[in-house]
């Protein structure tokens, strides 16, 4: 596995620069740290005493790298989780917060163990992965990757505004959907005419 530095750093650029969509909850965001991580860590970055966009397009790279080493790997205990699964949660963590988690103790409960579904990463998660990467260590980063991309999905399904993310203009896959396959074989990719089908009833 790339060292955490190497992941956060792609995780940034994968992320992009300034953004501010009225259709994305987060608010504005570049580097896919929102202004509300930046309320919560205190960041005023232009010394106003206030925390504003204007402080979020003063946030550089190596920021935004520090920030999701710190408090979206170290702090919510993803390097406990088996290696194989670390750069997968780890950008989910990024881009959904804690619901990284749960998908995680969701699947791990389909395979058969035991796990409270609360988006934190204590002993009874950090075991469970480590049994479950032990049984299955072929498959498990693969079925974490598809468990994302379903999430992403249902989310669309249920959220209009957020399905411009899952599907290109022209229907093809979105960014949330390649950015989820980024992380599962190719094999279990799903094919165009797939994706088609799972978004064709929507509008």
């Amino acid at each position: 596995m790339k060292d955490i530095e190497a992941i956060a750093t792609e995780i940034v650029a994968r992320e992009g620069g300034y953004v501010n969509d009225p259709d994305d909850p987060g608010g504005a965001t570049k580097y896919g740290v929102t202004i509300g991580t930046m309320k919560r860590l205190g960041l005023d970055l232009d010394g106003d005493g206030r925390i504003t966009s204007r402080d979020v397009r003063r946030l550089d790279r190596k920021q935004a790298t520090g920030i999701f080493i710190e408090h979206y790997f170290r702090r919510p205990r993803i390097d406990d989780l088996p290696i194989v699964l670390q750069s997968s949660v780890f950008d989910m963590y990024v881009n959904s917060g804690r619901n990284a988690v749960r998908i995680l103790q969701r699947l791990l409960n389909e395979m058969g163990q035991n796990v409270s579904v609360d988006g934190v990463i204590g002993p009874q998660t950090v075991g469970a992965a480590a049994r479950a990467a032990r049984e299955a260590p072929d498959l498990i980063a693969d079925a974490y990757g598809i468990a994302r991309r379903n999430y992403y999905y249902a989310l669309a399904d249920s959220r209009p505004a957020s399905r411009k993310y899952a599907r290109r203009r022209d229907g093809g896959k979105g960014g949330w959907i390649t950015r989820a396959e980024e992380f599962v074989a190719p094999r279990f990719h799903l094919t165009e005419a797939e994706h088609r089908a799972r978004v064709a009833a929507w509008r």
